[in-house]
């Protein structure tokens, strides 16, 4: 790291910021109620309502959103005429999936080759943790030149659109001239990325009915329809020969402009096994930022241990679809819903219920504020040029404070770079990544300020 002061002083609060992400990373905050219970994720909004009063914000509040869960609110007033910052991240985690899967337990951050391993230590726990370690410092060396707020969500990983709403219905209390999304990441670690398009995204359960109840195989097999297997039909019928995706009346043949991402590269960060193929046609980055793609998220069925010779009479998933921008996700909910019930054999009865959904992003990156990022990332990643790269996941709160504020330049930048395993076992942050982006955030808001690095 340089000899710049802001640099020196979040370098030196390091320690504490690994003490801080340890004690957040312990509360097991998915908000998914009926598998994690609400006190923890309420604990973890306390802890950073806490620590938002202890740096000084004002108007800190916990927000009961829609959904039943709780966002954290703050601001920290600036010197008179300056602009407004507003901070972004979550606090909310993915379930642990298989914990018996993690080299060390899921809710204990750990360290161990140089990272930082533990469930939302990268997504979005470390983000939290990123904004106050630029505050800090700006604090320590002449004070923050903007105003901020911060707002950490609470259902991020959910889907289920709390905040979203929540800000519709208080339009005025998020207005910031620029947003800074703190839950995104670099293209690799120590490569300085910001993120400017994001894929939409709609989920849909669907469920298939064919008998009153299961039948015995042998009996009836063979004539019974299996609703479990046509089921399968349903969901194989989402893909074509090469895994592409193929929902009716959905086009995918969009292609990505910026960045490119080299095949190798991304079979290693996507831990491909040898001899398997990638799936889809075109460039790796058209297929993960610019096209739509499609994923069974789950099955209910009976388990292989356990089960039964039966006829099944009942089956459902939950599917996930991912639309560029460009895309209207409620048009891509209603032909996703639309593909799934016109493919469905035999004449079974079908459902779809629509679960979540949020809308793709695309920033501009000609605006001033991407010119002060660039100058913060170069201090903060010396060498390096900022590079703009896209994003197969989606941020629905995007969108949402893009068209309540439509002046507003929104960037995001996170600890999310592919060795980080978001979303997976063995998560984890880089605290080398987590030190230059809040030095490149600090920065950031000293030069949108008009202050020099």
């Amino acid at each position: 790291m340089s000899s710049n002061p802001v640099a020196v002083t979040v370098a030196s609060l390091m320690p504490r910021a690994k003490e801080e992400l340890t004690e957040l990373v312990a509360f097991k905050s998915v908000a998914d109620f009926d598998q994690f219970p609400r006190e923890e994720s309420e604990a973890a909004a306390r802890w950073i309502a806490d620590a938002l009063t202890a740096e000084g914000f004002q108007d800190v509040a916990l927000l009961d959103t829609p959904d039943g869960t709780q966002s954290v609110y703050g601001c920290l007033p600036g010197p008179e005429g300056a602009k407004t910052v507003l901070l972004y991240a979550h606090y909310d985690v993915q379930p642990p999936l298989d914990e018996a899967g993690w080299t060390t337990p899921p809710f204990e951050l750990t360290e161990r080759g140089g990272r930082w391993y533990g469930r939302g230590a990268a997504d979005c726990k470390g983000g939290v943790i990123m904004h106050l370690l630029a505050l800090r410092a700006l604090k320590a060396n002449g004070g923050v030149p903007v105003n901020v707020k911060i707002i950490v969500e609470g259902s991020e990983e959910q889907g289920t659109g709390g905040l979203e709403r929540y800000a519709e219905e208080h339009p005025d209390l998020l207005t910031a001239d620029t947003v800074v999304i703190g839950d995104a990441g670099n293209f690799r670690a120590g490569l300085p990325t910001v993120t400017t398009t994001l894929r939409g995204m709609t989920l849909v359960r669907v469920r298939v009915d064919t008998l009153e109840g299961n039948l015995h195989s042998g009996q009836f097999g063979g004539a019974a329809p299996d609703a479990l297997a046509a089921l399968v039909r349903v969901l194989d019928s989402l893909r074509a020969e090469d895994g592409s995706t193929t929902v009716d009346g959905l086009t995918g043949d969009s292609a990505w402009q910026g960045i490119q991402y080299e095949e190798d590269q991304f079979r290693k960060d996507a831990k491909v096994l040898d001899g398997v193929e990638l799936i889809g046609s075109g460039t790796v980055a058209d297929r993960i930022w610019a096209c739509p793609a499609v994923t069974v998220l789950g099955i209910d069925c009976p388990p292989v241990v356990g089960a039964t010779p039966s006829v099944q009479a009942s089956a459902r998933a939950l599917v996930s679809l991912r639309v560029p921008p460009g895309v209207d996700a409620a048009k891509a909910t209603e032909l996703l819903r639309a593909h799934m019930e016109s493919h469905t054999p035999w004449g079974a009865r079908v459902t779809t219920e629509q679960i979540g959904q949020g809308q793709a992003f695309r920033a501009d990156p000609t605006s001033p504020a991407y010119q002060a990022m660039a100058d913060a990332m170069a201090v903060a990643y010396p060498g390096q040029e900022m590079q703009y790269a896209g994003q197969g996941g989606s941020i629905p709160l995007c969108n949402t404070l893009s068209a309540l504020y439509p002046k507003a330049e929104i960037l995001l930048i996170g600890l999310s770079e592919p060795e980080a395993q978001i979303h997976a076992v063995d998560e984890s942050v880089s605290p080398d990544e987590l030190e230059r982006l809040s030095v490149a955030e600090a920065l950031f808001l000293r030069n949108y300020a008009g202050g020099a690095a």
